[in-house]
């Protein structure tokens, strides 16, 4: 890959963080006035809309085999309905910044699901050290006095875990959809993700009753547009061009962006042992997701 093109592709790695990075903050300003169910429900319905027009634009469409809906289906409650909804409530007590750290240890939660449950990928020691980072940084976050018991945000904090591990079965579960075109999946989880989702809202929130603020419907429209389709778009070309391993260093940057907007945008502030959590879980991510190096065999001596 040339210079000038290479550049353009770790621009766009940059902007993929950033746009993820920042939704945590566009869930933080939307969750004030619109609730989490119906929040996530417009977020799902948008995002899958906005793919889908993309899809057609590319001359496309959507399998249309039930089989593979059901798998579209599967694949979103572990990647949309069950996670967006639990952070978009977490969000309600938590600040964006804990909320952006603690979901960024997926690659962790996928080792150890791979370690316990499939198998198909190799145990490393520095896979394990990077779990054991990872562990103690989650527990840095949510404080030592969540673990007696007496943390007012332990609740919300374990939601965003739990988030975090539904995000790694959905990154184990949607390696079978290897050969499919990696916009439908994409298109097809959301969409099924909204079918879930609005029946719910209109239940459990009757949205015709709310009175969102205007903070909250851009907020909503963002976090549709281009934290969620946006960045797939993105992300998709960057799995292309620089690889599923170069695709994965955004969550490097993601982290430290999450946290900068909610303390620019938001005034959040981190404790100290928040900030060393911080540290473990990038140090824990990178020893996740760092591609291992080859051997290189040396003649003689």
């Amino acid at each position: 890959m040339d210079r000038p093109r290479l550049a353009l592709e770790l621009l766009l790695l940059v902007a993929l963080a950033t746009l993820w990075g920042a939704s945590y903050t566009f869930i933080k300003i939307g969750v004030e006035t619109i609730p989490p169910v119906t929040l996530i429900a417009a977020r799902t319905l948008i995002a899958g809309t906005v793919l889908l027009a993309l899809i057609a634009w590319r001359g496309l469409t959507l399998p249309r085999d039930g089989a593979m809906w059901r798998r579209f289906l599967f694949q979103a409650c572990l990647n949309s309905v069950v996670p967006f909804t639990l952070i978009a409530w977490s969000e309600r007590t938590i600040d964006a910044g804990v909320a952006a750290i603690l979901n960024s240890t997926t690659p962790i939660f996928a080792f150890l699901l791979t370690a316990l449950i499939t198998r198909h990928e190799p145990v490393t020691a520095r896979k394990f050290l990077g779990v054991l980072a990872g562990i103690a940084g989650i527990g840095l976050i949510i404080g030592l006095e969540a673990f007696r018991g007496i943390g007012d945000q332990l609740i919300p904090q374990l939601a965003v875990v739990l988030a975090t591990v539904c995000y790694a079965g959905a990154a184990i579960f949607g390696k079978g959809f290897r050969g499919l075109d990696p916009m439908m999946p994409a298109c097809g989880s959301l969409l099924a993700g909204a079918a879930l989702l609005i029946p719910a809202s209109l239940v459990v929130d009757r949205p015709w009753t709310l009175d969102p603020s205007p903070e909250s419907l851009i907020a909503l429209l963002c976090l549709s547009v281009f934290s969620t389709a946006l960045a797939f778009v993105i992300y998709f070309r960057l799995i292309h061009t620089l690889g599923s391993v170069g695709a994965t260093a955004q969550a490097y940057v993601r982290v430290p962006i999450g946290v900068a907007i909610g303390v620019v945008f938001l005034g959040e502030m981190l404790s100290t042992t928040a900030w060393l959590g911080l540290g473990c879980v990038i140090a824990g991510v990178a020893a996740m997701t760092m591609p291992t190096r080859p051997r290189v065999a040396t003649v003689g001596g």
